[in-house]
């Protein structure tokens, strides 16, 4: 059964840090392209962060870029999403999702995922 599973999220003073972790099962990590999205009460979902299969592209939207890092460790099957300098507007619910890819490609569409997580809560308070 495949899953992915986060972890990580909290609640944070505005300019701290929160390390997101994404777990999976069930599939072979090294095969898939992971991304991290993000939902805000009363918002559409929105891409945060991408990296290919290797882990050796990444992609980040303008609003994180230069704050968040994603990275990912075929090793322990893991995903991660160190967010720093946290901001008031990064409140969200944090989804992990991945999609068997056959390249170096770093999906930033959510329709380009098959597989998602079921969220984490990501609370930023100044």
């Amino acid at each position: 059964q495949v899953q992915l599973a986060e972890s990580g999220g909290g609640l944070v003073q505005a300019g701290g840090s929160l390390r997101l972790s994404c777990a999976a099962s069930g599939l072979t990590f090294s095969s898939y392209a992971m991304g991290w999205f993000r939902q805000a009460p009363g918002k559409e979902r929105e891409f945060v962060a991408g990296i290919s299969r290797s882990g050796r592209s990444t992609n980040y939207a303008d609003s994180v870029k230069g704050r968040f890092t994603i990275s990912k460790d075929n090793a322990k099957e893991t995903m991660y999403l160190q967010m720093n300098s946290l901001k008031p507007e990064d409140t969200a619910i944090y989804y992990c999702a991945g999609g068997l890819s056959w390249d170096a490609t770093v999906w930033v569409r959510g329709n380009q995922y098959k597989r998602w997580g079921q969220g984490t809560q990501v609370t930023v308070f100044s």
